[in-house]
């Protein structure tokens, strides 16, 4: 072992100027955990308008500055910066980052058996360059012209003419640059830096995921980093990329625009946005299928098809952008050619959750807490997936587009789909990470009262948007048939407050767990992938103590023959 290993590093070395890919995880990690909290906070606030429109907000109410809500009683400016920094916060600065800047940071290198990323400097470089973009966004609250509130999708002209948008716009530029050089050192990492053996036929599907957002975040970040700034320009230089001509802005004529197209921004921003639906989605999916061969005992059926699936779906995911603007006016022949693309593209999603499925038969399953979780994956996901074909239709879209049937699809899979999924994963690498495991009890009380909650507040959705609830409705007791499902808001809501409340014995469990939990054997479940061959926590800037070399797959369990029921990929015989 090199004396380096052995060097005591200072508080700010390891911490701040780290470039251990292990350290950088989980700057990434205890960060967008905040983020996420954060977020989620902001919708509790939502929750209470819709539920409750026009009364005073309990407890927090009377802090408020009067100019967001006056005696109390929220405003509809500030209504609608709190869905735009709740999406923005939710989707870039905590779902991204904690799936593939926490999980891809640690244990990539960990499974391809490598010592670090290709990039060490580059690597700690987007960490501190998501830092300061989240702060900047948050920032945004407190600066004059408030938060952004044109919506997390920024669409013109109302994004170019509110207050607020510009720190939006700064903020992203910052957090796509960190996405960029991320996907740069996972791509290098992983076509590089492989263990002697590791062939592609052998590479765990959680690395495949990673390596395969690398590339959606390599070709559709850069196109939403050009948007942003034209859209800048047009908010501060006065240009007209996208403003139009003849604009009426609060009964006077607009003297702003010079021939610009909104359309053209939503073109930019959903050539990045559905394949960002995947960067939120391939890495969840393959932490599902690391715990799902673990707590079945037996390989993933179909791993190459899994993994082509990963593949096909990072290719159709650049040609299904314009299904979000069928009722923008697009041509009759091009919604059917986005039509037909979006149904193709369920396929593989279809073929991987199939998989997934048929890995279950004959196994003898542990139902460990990660393992809850990953199971809950599978039929959250699918009610996401199937709720979404509906979406992807010309005919039903146009009823559908602007309600919250909409709201309730993109959380079934974004939420009850992919955070459900990264909660198993804290989980199930928390002893690699730690060295210590957290309290199951807990995390089972954390899986039950959080998988019920979130039903209860997502389902519901489906009911109102089949009604015709508008989404981005401030207070929807205004028209008349919103009245039928509106005790649906008060459930939803309640519920929500309730799912703030089961986060508690995870955050505890979670913190008390890295100090104070039991300590835990180098490889508590028999995995058989390369990250737990190595020491709990792994060696500083080595992971290993010497470089390994793979002998199989990813998955032998229960191989015929031998005694025990794994098979790690880095033993001989």
């Amino acid at each position: 072992m090199t004396a380096a290993v052995h060097r005591e590093e200072s508080f700010i070395g390891k911490w701040i100027f780290s470039r251990d890919h292990k350290v950088i995880g989980l700057q990434y990690m205890f960060t967008s955990l905040v983020f996420l909290l954060i977020g989620f906070s902001l919708i509790l606030l939502i929750r209470w308008q819709l539920a409750y429109p026009g009364r005073p907000i309990p407890f927090i109410g009377d802090l408020l500055p009067d100019s967001l809500a006056p005696g109390g009683i929220m405003m509809p400016d500030f209504y609608n910066s709190l869905g735009a920094m709740h999406g923005t916060i939710m989707i870039f600065l905590g779902i991204v980052p904690l799936g593939v800047g926490a999980f891809g940071n640690y244990f990539l290198p960990l499974q391809i058996g490598a010592k670090d990323m290709a990039f060490p400097t580059l690597n700690m470089s987007s960490y501190w360059v998501y830092f300061v973009g989240g702060v900047l966004m948050l920032s945004s609250f407190v600066l004059p012209g408030g938060a952004a509130r044109a919506g997390w999708t920024s669409y013109v002209p109302l994004s170019v003419i509110s207050s607020g948008q510009t720190t939006w716009l700064l903020a992203m530029t910052f957090l796509i640059t960190s996405s960029l050089l991320g996907a740069i050192n996972f791509i290098v990492t992983t076509l590089n830096l492989r263990a002697p053996g590791l062939t592609w036929s052998r590479l765990p599907l959680f690395a495949w995921a990673q390596f395969v957002t690398g590339l959606i975040l390599l070709f559709a970040f850069p196109v939403l980093q050009a948007g942003a700034v034209l859209q800048l320009l047009d908010r501060v230089a006065q240009t007209s990329f996208y403003m139009p001509q003849g604009l009426i802005i609060s009964g006077e004529l607009s003297q702003r625009g010079g021939g610009g197209n909104a359309l053209l921004w939503q073109h930019l921003f959903w050539f990045l946005a559905h394949p960002e639906v995947y960067v939120l989605l391939l890495p969840p999916m393959g932490i599902v299928a690391e715990i799902l061969a673990n707590g079945t005992r037996k390989p993933i059926f179909g791993y190459k098809e899994v993994a082509g699936s990963f593949c096909f779906i990072a290719v159709l995911s650049f040609m299904v952008w314009a299904h979000h603007m069928f009722v923008s006016g697009l041509k009759t022949s091009l919604s059917y050619l986005f039509m037909t693309t979006t149904m193709t593209i369920s396929i593989p999603s279809i073929a991987i959750l199939t998989c997934f499925l048929l890995s279950l038969k004959d196994a003898s399953i542990r139902f460990t807490v990660p393992m809850l979780f990953s199971l809950a994956f599978l039929p959250m996901f699918g009610i996401g997936g199937l709720t979404g074909l509906p979406l992807g239709f010309t005919p039903t879209d146009v009823y559908l587009h602007d309600t919250y049937y909409v709201i309730g699809h993109f959380h079934y899979v974004v939420v009850t789909g992919t955070l459900i999924a990264l909660f198993g994963g804290i989980y199930y690498w928390f002893p690699k990470m730690f060295g210590r495991s957290m309290n199951m009890f807990w995390g089972k009380v954390h899986f039950w009262g959080t998988i019920v909650l979130m039903n209860l507040i997502f389902f519901p959705m489906f009911i109102q948007g089949l009604a015709g609830v508008q989404r981005r409705l401030y207070d929807p007791t205004v028209q008349l048939h919103n009245l039928t499902v509106q005790p649906t808001n008060v459930l939803m809501s309640y519920a929500s407050w309730g799912l703030l409340l089961f986060q508690v014995p995870f955050i505890v469990n979670f913190f008390w767990s890295i100090f104070k939990g039991a300590r835990s054997e180098e490889n508590p479940w028999q995995a058989t992938t390369l990250e737990w061959a190595c020491p709990s926590p792994p060696l500083p800037h080595v992971n290993f103590e010497k470089v390994p070399t793979v002998h199989r797959g990813p998955y032998e369990y229960s191989v015929p023959g031998r005694e025990a029921d794994f098979w790690p990929q880095n033993e001989e015989n």
